[in-house]
């Protein structure tokens, strides 16, 4: 089977400050490296449960956040940098999703960085009168494709809310949100184990997935 990974930064192991998730704040280039080492853990567990083809995009903010001399060789394409409005160029190649470090909707109380897309222009979402954040939307999008989100990772608000949208979804919950800057978090290597765990899991219950359909056209 083959992977799209979609890769967000907020709901990274080891990021809690808006400092390691912006270019221009100090914190910045450790967000990036923890971005890398998680991208790699998935990326093995995706080639260890017998991936054929594995793309990876660099989804957060200008998609160029990746240090890309330190990222797996063990994927097939990272796509990095402006897609324009292709959200998953090449997602039609594949047969799942896994939305990686991914963070819980606008105005979740303790949700580690919570936002909806650009927090400065978007308060709340709606989807068909059903408050929605990213989570909601990558995985409605897959679901234009007919491909299904397998796994969730990031905090246990994003884990929470991911599993209402999608019962049937796996999760690893590598943080605990305590507040918009602070949370209880795994140590680095339990953090990469959990996630390569629940890779493969979700990989291994592929058949139990289902793509994420709403009514057409959808509306606020």
């Amino acid at each position: 089977m083959n992977i799209f990974i979609m890769a967000d930064m907020e709901g990274i192991s080891g990021i809690i400050n808006s400092a390691q998730v912006s270019q221009t704040e100090p914190g910045y280039n450790e967000g990036r490296m923890l971005l890398v080492r998680d991208i790699n853990a998935c990326v093995e567990a995706c080639h260890e449960a017998g991936a054929d083809k594995i793309i990876v995009r660099d989804g957060h903010g200008g998609g160029d956040n990746v240090v890309w001399s330190e990222l797996s060789s063990l994927a097939d394409w990272y796509i990095i940098g402006n897609t324009g409005q292709k959200r998953f160029p090449g997602i039609e190649e594949c047969d799942a999703v896994i939305l990686l470090g991914y963070h819980s909707m606008a105005g979740t109380p303790g949700g580690i960085l919570e936002h909806t897309f650009n927090s400065r222009v978007i308060q709340n979402m709606w989807i068909n009168g059903v408050k929605a954040g990213e989570t909601a939307a990558d995985a409605i999008n897959a679901g234009e494709y007919g491909k299904p989100v397998i796994l969730v990772t990031g905090d246990d608000k994003v884990c929470k809310e991911a599993k209402e949208l999608m019962p049937w979804v796996v999760t690893a919950e590598v943080k605990r949100g305590i507040t918009w800057k602070g949370g209880m978090l795994l140590p680095p290597e339990k953090a990469y184990r959990l996630i390569k765990e629940k890779t493969k899991e979700a990989i291994s219950k592929f058949r139990e997935m289902k793509p994420l359909v709403v009514e057409k056209p959808p509306s606020s």
